[in-house]
């Protein structure tokens, strides 16, 4: 399902202040004329860049609806409550928190609300796909709590239950947390809280990058298992950048009280009002279908990435994600990335489990939302892999992926 009417750069900024307007109609070319694969990326609708850009974007609103810290808040309750109810809805939960300004600030507060100082924390491990705030030493968790790290199964990919089951027992942790930045596959989230009742911890979902395709019913949903769903409203969501957090009735006043005043001032409510935009498209049935589709994409993404030579994390995916190795085909995942960079293919890489090398990571929401499907995602893996293998030239590929890209502008005039 793509978008429709092409989000335009002002009279006004280009009269005012050409340089920038200049800046911004560069970033819409790139975006258009290459092909993004960042999983954590995606195209937002017109509506939602509308909301973005709204007065809303002028208002002081500390606090929350009927009880804020300036006057003049009438309006942006309203706005807020709207979004609150959308996002309840969409996801089952009994309460919901908007103001969270990304997926780390929804997973401090998180942290601020059922935490404190030098608390054992179980969490994947980084170089198996944890993300920064499942503690990195560079990171606020790292620092301020005691993280024991749980890792995947060397052979599949696949999280190690045993071994989860295993360190909660031994250390007893205060919290669980289940997600990641890099894993492919659904997370069992009824084992999790099976593991986490069992040794009295609490159960926090990370799902930053699933909670679109929990909304389009294409995951399964952390929010009857978790204490608390932390999310962004980017990535498949396709709603502005930003965070939320879901949690049940006995836990709303403390997730509340650590967003704000705890770890965070003022709501940006231009932001909210475009979550809340962002809420009531993916409660259409044209989102749904948008869902199923990006997991389709992905698997045949994946399928054809095996194909092509590479080795996929846990042999395919379930989700928008993909994690590979390009080892297979002469390159280590920077130099690999380094290459489809010039070639118009924008990606990342990812830490591989139990690998010393670094692989890459794609997702397939952007190029979903543009309206491309599998006939499309065979044509992005082969030209992949001839670009990692030398076989395609940098600017014979450019010129691939701005036919492909051509056809399937990301907001079409």
């Amino acid at each position: 399902m793509s978008v429709t009417h092409a989000p335009q750069t002002t009279d006004v900024l280009t009269r005012q202040d050409p340089e920038l307007a200049e800046i911004l109609l560069g970033e819409l070319h790139r975006q258009s004329s290459t092909l993004q694969l960042i999983a954590a990326e995606n195209f937002c609708s017109p509506a939602v860049l509308a909301a973005l850009g709204s007065p809303l974007a002028n208002k002081y609103a500390e606090g929350y609806p009927g009880a804020r810290h300036h006057g003049g808040c009438e309006i942006v309750d309203v706005a807020e409550r709207l979004a609150v109810d959308r996002a309840k809805s969409l996801f089952g939960a009994e309460h919901a928190n908007v103001q969270s300004h990304s997926g780390s600030s929804a997973v401090l507060a998180a942290y601020a609300a059922l935490l404190r100082p030098g608390d054992t924390v179980l969490a994947l491990g980084l170089p198996y796909g944890g993300h920064l705030t499942h503690g990195s030493p560079a990171n606020f968790s790292g620092r301020w709590f005691d993280f024991v790290p749980y890792g995947v199964d060397a052979e599949t990919g696949l999280i190690d239950h045993d071994q989860v089951r295993t360190l909660a027992r031994t250390h007893r942790p205060k919290a669980i947390v289940c997600g990641s930045i890099a894993y492919p596959r659904h997370i069992d989230y009824a084992f999790f809280r099976e593991v986490a009742d069992e040794v009295g911890a609490y159960l926090i979902a990370d799902a930053a990058h699933p909670i679109g395709l929990v909304a389009g019913g294409a995951a399964p949903s952390p929010v009857p298992y978790a204490d608390v769903v932390c999310a962004t409203t980017h990535k498949v969501l396709r709603g502005p950048r930003g965070g939320m957090i879901l949690c049940g009735g006995e836990l709303a006043e403390r997730v509340d009280r650590a967003v704000f005043p705890f770890t965070q001032g003022g709501a940006q409510m231009h932001t909210i009002a475009a979550k809340a935009v962002a809420f009531g498209e993916a409660a259409t049935p044209a989102f749904t279908a948008y869902a199923h589709q990006v997991v389709a994409n992905a698997r045949v993404l994946a399928a054809t990435l095996v194909d092509e030579g590479l080795v996929v994390t846990t042999g395919g995916t379930d989700t928008h994600l993909v994690t590979a190795d390009p080892a297979p085909l002469g390159v280590d995942g920077r130099t690999a990335r380094g290459r489809l960079a010039a070639a118009g293919l924008v990606l990342d890489c990812c830490a591989l489990p139990h690998a010393d090398t670094r692989g890459l990571r794609l997702g397939t929401a952007a190029v979903t939302t543009q309206g491309m499907a599998e006939k499309e995602m065979m044509r992005i893996a082969a030209l992949l892999a001839g670009v990692v293998r030398g076989e395609v030239e940098s600017v014979p590929a450019r010129e691939e992926v701005r036919d492909l890209v051509g056809g399937f502008p990301p907001y079409p005039a």
